[in-house]
């Protein structure tokens, strides 16, 4: 008869103990220890190996063939584009997200279009019905006679229809449903987990059958379970946006076959999520004033242009308060006190508020210069000089501002979406000017200032840096 034991497993490592611990020696988590029972197996015995055989023999890499050209066609530009141009067979993806966000109907959209090109698709549910998966097809239009649906959750029978349907992709919604009968850990363990997310690897890489796995998040908006779970799959995906809102946006949080820096748009209308080709023109708001301020931004291949708005309000309170929407909140506070020694503009009694207009998180440097600008013009009540102006600039703790990498094509979408003005660095390197646009280089935040708010200039006038065609 099988025998039991309990063990503590860290709910964000994995790392097992035989005993509580406060303190999870691994990941440095407190309190994160649960109390699991595994049963040993009687037949679990040291397999002999069977010696080398053909399959497993070393090769040469250039004999080795690629299955880059192999990928599936999702039907979705937008998701082929997150996923680096379709989906690799055998891969294993992660997609997670808050409840109602969109998931499953993602995913539903993209097995329909596979059935349609491909052949046999599995959704495996195992947290709403077949009809309710039913009524959502009907809802989003999907005619196909090659998708399968079945709502289960051991994982040793979803693998026994896999084998015996042996579909073309595959959809489990979610792993924190599935669970192995060789364990007694409830469903959504950390044991559960890792071993069913072992399985279907194993079963993916076998068969070469591509698999999307849905997986839960917690409050803090981090992946549920055990962190080795990231580290298994391939890809992962992450749907963010709010579920009051229309826009969706799939980012990519690793990837084995393509970039890290891409993100797919899409909108929630009552037909499903619709893509969106061009992003800038959603972002944008016809609503210029003092505190907004055009940028531009690259999303991997993709330009975008963004409004960032910031609002600066006198207050009494000794610590003022420093709040950004999609913005790094450390940038927007060194920002603050370049400004202030750089330009002499003062935020010490001053709330300060920035927002991303549209809900898109911006990384990197290259919104520095338009940032810096939006404060300028918040907190002086002043609006910039030049009209339907963009920006694209670094700023550093000197006060210069610096190149930023791909700003050709930056100015390129700029002037296709009607921009008149593009402040950039006079460093900025700049081959072919786009027609009907003005450049306006500035060397520091300082000659910015002076340029676009028409403040009293210091030394020699800057006309000469100004380039229009």
């Amino acid at each position: 008869m099988a025998k039991q034991k309990s063990v503590y497993v860290c709910a964000q490592c994995g790392y097992e103990s035989a005993k509580w611990l406060g303190r999870c020696p691994d990941c440095n988590s407190w309190n994160s220890f649960t109390e699991e029972v595994k049963v040993a197996k009687e037949a679990a015995k040291m397999v002999k190996s069977k010696g080398i055989s053909a399959q497993n023999m070393p090769r040469l890499v250039g004999e080795i063939e690629s299955s880059e050209k192999a990928r599936l066609d999702t039907g979705l530009p937008e998701l082929n584009r997150v996923l680096g141009g379709g989906l690799i067979k055998g891969s294993l993806t992660l997609i997670s997200g808050d409840p109602g966000i969109g998931k499953s109907t993602l995913l539903l959209q993209c097995a329909g279009s596979i059935a349609n090109q491909y052949g046999k698709v599995l959704y495996v549910s195992g947290e709403e019905s077949e009809e309710q998966i039913k009524m959502r097809a009907d809802r989003l239009n999907i005619r196909t006679d090659q998708l399968y649906v079945v709502s289960e959750t051991q994982i040793s029978v979803v693998e026994e229809h896999i084998r015996t349907l042996n579909p073309v992709f595959c959809i489990i919604d979610s792993i924190q449903t599935l669970f192995s009968d060789q364990l007694t850990s409830a469903p959504g363990s950390v044991s559960q987990v890792r071993e069913c997310s072992s399985e279907l690897m194993r079963l993916g890489k076998t068969n070469q059958l591509p698999l999307f796995i849905v997986a839960h998040v917690t409050k803090a908006g981090d992946l549920a379970g055990p962190r080795v779970l990231e580290h298994m799959v391939d890809t992962v995906l992450s749907f963010e946006g709010e579920r009051t809102g229309d826009l969706r946006i799939l980012r990519t949080v690793k990837n084995r076959f393509g970039t890290t820096s891409e993100i797919g748009v899409f909108e929630m209308r009552e037909e499903g999520l619709m893509e969106v080709y061009d992003p800038s023109r959603l972002f944008l708001e016809e609503t210029p004033g003092e505190g907004t301020m055009v940028i531009g931004i690259m999303e991997g291949t993709r330009p975008i242009l963004v409004q960032v708005q910031s609002l600066v309000a006198e207050t009494k309170i000794v610590m003022p308060r420093r709040t950004a929407v999609g913005l790094d909140t450390t940038r927007l506070n060194m920002l603050l006190a370049v400004l202030e020694k750089k330009v002499r503009v003062p935020f010490y009694a001053s709330d300060v508020y920035v927002n991303v207009v549209g809900g898109l998180h911006i990384e990197g440097t290259g919104a520095d210069l338009g940032l810096a600008l939006s404060l300028i013009s918040s907190a002086k009540t002043r609006e910039i000089k030049v009209s339907r102006a963009v920006a694209v600039g670094e700023i550093g703790l000197t006060g210069e501002v610096r190149p930023v990498s791909k700003a050709e094509r930056v100015i390129a979408e700029a002037a296709k979406l009607g921009f008149e003005h593009a402040i950039i660095s006079s460093r900025q390197q700049i081959r072919k000017v786009p027609e009907g646009i003005r450049l306006i280089r500035v060397a520091t935040v300082r000659e910015a200032y002076e340029e676009l708010f028409g403040a009293a200039k210091r030394g020699k006038r800057n006309s000469e840096d100004s380039e229009s065609v």
